[in-house]
């Protein structure tokens, strides 16, 4: 499911439906380029979408959300360049054992490499797979973990938490990169005059050079326009800029609803423009949530009234409620500013049933 949000940068598609395994889709308008977040079923995605694929983020190695990985492999391995792919801790060793269960004899220097990140609490672990040589695993080496980034291009920063799915899941936020956008009234309170030292800004803020050298600006003085040199160019931006927040994606699915996973959520996720959250047991059932790490519509709703976003999307709606999701849209009571956002129960392909199969010579 396609949606066009306020983003600036990002297109983000949901490719799967309410009851199909989760996967994100997040073209980077700018570039032609795009990150996965999850991995499950993505055999219904063209060839041509996932070699447009720059990093892969796998929440955890359950088989709705890594089993697609083959079919990653399969579409790009031919590839000359680097995929990246984040995950929880151990997923180097599941990427290894993949890539370890096929044969390589026919390699080429041009084929593509994977460079896995394994997420841990204080460092970041990296193993590189070249492709020309079968791919291999090769520790690349730890580095610390500060903050909460793990990615970024040029358009957008993605951040993750570690939480509890009794195995560690990632919990992503995904923000675009903030623009330069002036404020008129701003601007003349302080006196200043448009002109070419505003363009000069704008190109130091996005090769994030603000903080180089003076910048020359057009000052009102009574009735002359005067030059004067201003040092501190950053502040001059905070005090002239226009205050809005870039817009950003949550992605949390599979975590248990406990006292740190919630306090976690909290701190990465409140504010986010859209969030993609897992609701996959109906109030009734909270008990079931609850023994397998999940989530259930009022869980759903608290976070909504916790964390504000601007549009909710529920999804990965458990296959025991097949054909009941009218049931799960009809216990949300969201805040009136959260808007809520459905999606079908399927959306990829249904299997061939035996009577379907078309015979054998045909015309």
């Amino acid at each position: 499911m396609k949606r066009h949000l306020p983003f600036r940068y990002l297109e983000p598609t949901f490719c799967a439906g309410l009851l199909d395994d989760p996967v994100l889709h997040l073209n980077v308008r700018p570039l032609g380029r795009a990150i996965l977040i999850d991995c499950g079923q993505i055999h219904h995605l063209a060839k041509r979408v996932l070699k447009s694929i720059d990093a892969v983020f796998v929440t955890h190695a359950h088989m709705d959300h890594f089993m697609g990985f083959d079919t990653l492999v399969r579409h790009i391995h031919v590839s000359p360049r680097t995929v990246e792919l984040f995950g929880p801790p151990g997923i180097g060793r599941k990427v290894e054992a993949k890539l370890a269960g096929y044969d390589w004899n026919l390699t080429e220097s041009y084929w593509c490499s994977f460079l896995v990140h394994e997420v841990h609490p204080e460092e970041i672990h990296s193993f590189l797979f070249p492709g020309a040589e079968g791919f291999p695993c090769r520790p690349v080496g730890a580095r610390p973990w500060r903050g909460r980034e793990i990615w970024h291009n040029g358009f957008l920063t993605v951040e993750a938490e570690l939480c509890d799915h009794r195995i560690p899941a990632l919990v992503l936020r995904i923000t675009e990169r903030p623009t330069f956008w002036i404020d008129g009234a701003r601007l003349a309170e302080a006196g200043l005059v448009p002109g070419e030292w505003l363009r000069e800004m704008k190109s130091r803020f996005y090769r994030g050079a603000l903080e180089g050298a003076p910048l020359t600006v057009l000052r009102q003085r009574g009735e002359r326009v005067v030059k004067e040199e201003v040092e501190d160019v950053s502040a001059l931006f905070e005090a002239i800029r226009r205050v809005q927040e870039p817009a950003s994606i949550g992605y949390m699915t599979d975590i248990g609803m406990s006292e740190e996973n919630i306090a976690k959520v909290q701190e990465l996720l409140t504010g986010v423009t859209l969030l993609i959250c897992e609701c996959s047991f109906l109030a009734e059932d909270v008990a079931k949530a609850r023994i397998s790490h999940h989530l259930c519509t009022t869980d759903v709703n608290m976070l909504a009234r916790e964390l504000r976003p601007g549009w909710l999307l529920p999804m990965h709606l458990s296959k025991s409620y097949n054909a009941k999701s009218p049931l799960l849209y009809r216990e949300f009571a969201l805040p009136p500013e959260v808007r809520l956002l459905r999606l079908p129960e399927h959306l990829t392909p249904c299997p061939l049933l035996p009577a379907e199969f078309p015979p054998l010579g045909a015309e």
